[in-house]
């Protein structure tokens, strides 16, 4: 039975590590610096976008593009 408890204990370790990294991921996008041009289009990426969301790096045009086709 021992060796069943490590397993869980190891499970839900590997569980927690994913969700710590995946939140770090999350915070860091966040706060990534963002564009002045769209990397889709090229074109400037509105300030009232980059204000909204300052690691912004599409225009919200080629963003809505891009979930949609991401299936979001």
């Amino acid at each position: 039975m021992r060796s069943s408890n490590w397993d869980q204990e190891l499970a839900e370790l590997r569980v927690e590590q994913e969700r710590d990294a995946g939140i770090a991921r999350a915070r860091k996008s966040l706060t990534a610096k963002g564009s002045l041009e769209c990397v889709g289009c090229g074109e400037d990426i509105d300030q009232e976008r980059r204000e909204a969301l300052p690691s912004a790096r599409r225009c919200l045009e080629c963003q809505t593009k891009l979930e949609r086709s991401n299936g979001r």
